[in-house]
């Protein structure tokens, strides 16, 4: 079907669509091009001997359903005990978190708590100035470490390159059930994240787990919520460096059970999207190589994305006496319907995965776009609110 006979109309179009299918097809298959399909070299893990410090730092508000269980599953990392430390740093927590970490015995674990809630980032700089381990590895308060995941993370902080920072794996698991329910599109954000890591050029880290240099560290402002994008990306902005994805260090965590819960926390990574631009935009500058191709392709054009999307159907509408348009506006609203139905069809197969995927790229997007207008209109502070995992 031709194309109706406006210039500008079209180009606009064909534009948002064009930048939209660069940022999620394209740009996987120019970093696919230019690891030209091979795999990283074999881990070579280190022996005790030359085993840093390690601190394992979980920041935390009212975690005490689980935060137990975390400093358990921290202490039975296979790592030398004596080079080994578990900080709780506490948020403001009013619901027994402190006193269940005060209560464990083993000297390995210290607490630092503080009152009032003052919000992630704040508590996170607060910690790191205070930890005594050479190497962080930073982890949330719900995730579960596999027991060779602290020292296959320090193994790769050691690797001839020396990266600034690595991010392991994240494995996404059903509260219920506890199985593996990593979606297609999960999943295929792992693999984008292992292509750039191993180019490098990873973009920030999983939040549940990740390592850095602790003297290389670079404060964020207290009112960040990305913390786990901006600590990393911030510290090559300030020293330069790669930022790379270890897929053998691997953590469990728990998706939220309820949808308003998993929506709520897109709108706030919508939020602190927009609000790291203010300081990470110079990531853009072409001097940063494939970091900068990265940021614009994998970030802030997938931020942009619900706006791209805004613009193509208002163009659509505009020249909805054309046929094409018309095509256009009906392929709209089937996809519309296919992803309200993704929502509460039930199934593994894969045309109800691929529904699903339908219904998340339009409730991701949608969350972005709200993100979007709250960060238009309402101040940051940086504060948290626990998700119910019950």
């Amino acid at each position: 079907m031709m194309l109706p006979p406006e210039p500008l109309l079209n180009a606009i179009f064909i534009g948002c669509i064009a930048l939209v299918v660069h940022s999620y097809v394209l740009y996987p298959l120019v970093l696919l091009l230019l690891s030209r399909g091979g795999r990283a070299a074999p881990l070579t893990l280190i022996d005790d001997d030359a085993a840093p410090r390690v601190t394992i730092l979980v920041a935390a508000h009212n975690e005490a359903a689980v935060i137990g269980a975390r400093i358990e599953n921290a202490l039975a990392s296979d790592y030398p005990p004596q080079r080994l430390e578990i900080l709780i740093a506490s948020d403001g927590s009013t619901d027994g978190t402190e006193a269940i970490v005060e209560q464990c015995a083993d000297p390995r674990v210290r607490l630092l708590a503080h009152h009032p809630n003052r919000g992630k980032s704040w508590t996170l700089n607060r910690a790191l100035a205070g930890v005594t381990g050479d190497v962080v590895v930073l982890s949330d308060a719900n995730t579960e470490f596999e027991p060779g995941a602290v020292r296959r993370l320090v193994s790769r902080l050691l690797a001839p390159d020396r990266p600034l920072a690595v991010c392991g794996k994240l494995v996404l698991t059903d509260p219920v059930s506890g199985n593996n329910v990593d979606s297609l599109y999960w999943r295929y954000e792992s693999w984008i994240k292992d292509l750039e890591g191993a180019l490098g050029a990873a973009l920030g880290a999983n939040g549940g787990i990740y390592a850095i240099w602790r003297e290389r560290y670079y404060p964020i402002p207290d009112n960040t919520i990305l913390d786990d994008m901006s600590i990393p990306l911030l510290m090559k902005l300030k020293h330069g460096g790669p930022i790379v994805f270890e897929a053998t260090a691997v953590a469990y965590e728990e998706v939220p059970p309820a949808i308003t819960d998993e929506f709520g926390r897109r709108v706030r990574i919508g939020v602190g999207a927009f609000q790291s631009l203010g300081l990470l935009w110079p990531l853009l500058h072409p001097g940063y190589g494939l970091t900068a191709f990265g940021f614009l392709s994998h970030k802030l054009l997938r931020w942009v994305t619900p706006h791209l999307v805004v613009v193509a159907l208002l163009a659509a509408l505009i020249g909805l006496p054309h046929p094409f348009y018309q095509l256009v506006c009906v392929a709209s609203l089937a996809a519309l319907g296919l992803a309200l139905a993704g929502r509460h069809v039930a199934g593994s197969s894969l045309g109800v995965r691929l529904l699903r995927l339908v219904s998340l790229f339009v409730s991701m997007n949608a969350a972005l776009f709200v993100g979007f207008l709250r960060w238009l209109t309402t101040p940051q502070t940086g504060t948290w609110r626990r998700t119910t995992r019950d």
